[in-house]
């Protein structure tokens, strides 16, 4: 089983205005409510891509309520934990002549909610995945992935983290399966600017030294670049399409590398099939659906895009 954790799920309230005007009314001509968070929208590629997943997270108040109902018609499980203070997050997004954001706070968190995800987390068995990603609410302790999988260490968990920097560094001693920085966020926590593939390459393979199995580049226009566990490197280009959102796209990839790689162990295929599925997000105003993914799949074999091995 893939299991997902969200922290600090949201309901994204995304509307379009013509020309937005500070200190005016403005009237929204386009309006949409989409589930947020970075783990559930991993689970939400998923099950478009027909793997079962079990999202976990905290929720509260009545948009706790809603995320929770909401996510149901996505196509997967959820065990969320109720959270007694606060409310779950309402983000608004604001697509105009620019794009802003007010995003919500969320609930808070007490080491005794904390300690109820420990206990599910402790249900875990040999082989299943656990999918980490996002921020950490100002609630919860800095360390908290570094606590998790501190606990699952040694039982055979597969665990795949999309953090910032430090996060993202400070879990590298237990050898996470996958881990997903872009370019920028490669060079930033090595201090230097990377210009090409062999440098991205080279900082990828100081990660694995460092601890972590699989190290997956994203490089937006570019493409990517994934090194891997057993020492091979792929790089692969992108899908053509006009990009009408960013969020969730990473997540996206993530989802489709998952599915990929479960299929068959097969590297190639699981960097050319998170392509896929972060393309279709990036392309639609949601989240990328199993007819766009395996559309703009076949695509990625054309010159230019297929995915290649480095030497």
């Amino acid at each position: 089983m893939i299991y997902t954790v969200t922290f600090n799920p949201a309901l994204d309230y995304v509307v379009r205005v013509e020309h937005f005007g500070l200190g005016e009314v403005n009237r929204t001509v386009e309006e949409h409510i989409f589930y947020g968070g970075k783990g559930i929208n991993v689970s939400a590629v998923l099950a478009n891509l027909g793997y079962e997943s079990r999202a976990l997270g905290f929720v509260a108040g009545f948009t706790g309520d809603e995320i929770e109902r909401g996510v149901k018609t996505l196509g997967f499980e959820s065990d969320f934990i109720h959270v007694k203070k606060g409310l779950s997050r309402i983000n608004v997004k604001l697509k105009s002549d620019e794009e802003s954001e007010i995003n919500g706070m969320g609930p808070r968190i007490e080491p005794e909610d904390m300690e109820r995800l420990f206990e599910k987390l402790d249900g875990l068995n040999e082989g299943d995945i656990l999918v980490l990603s996002g921020s950490i609410p100002a609630s919860i302790d800095r360390q908290i992935y570094e606590r998790i999988l501190a606990r699952l260490e040694g039982r055979g968990i597969r665990a795949v983290v999309d953090a910032e920097k430090e996060l993202l560094l400070n879990v590298l001693k237990y050898h996470p399966f996958l881990i997903k920085p872009n370019d920028h966020e490669l060079g930033d926590m090595f201090g230097v600017t990377l210009k090409n593939d062999k440098e991205i390459q080279e900082y990828a393979g100081r990660l694995q030294q460092m601890g972590a199995g699989n190290v997956l580049v994203s490089m937006a226009g570019d493409g990517s670049l994934l090194v891997t566990e057993d020492g091979q490197a792929y790089r692969m280009g992108t899908a053509r399409g006009t990009v009408k959102n960013s969020v969730g796209a990473g997540d996206s990839m993530v989802a489709g590398f998952l599915a990929g790689f479960l299929e068959n162990g097969d590297y190639g295929r699981a960097l050319k099939l998170g392509t896929a599925a972060g393309g279709a997000t990036a392309f639609s105003d949601g989240l990328g659906t199993r007819e766009q993914i395996m559309g703009l799949y076949e695509q990625l074999d054309e010159p230019g895009t297929a995915c290649s091995l480095l030497s």
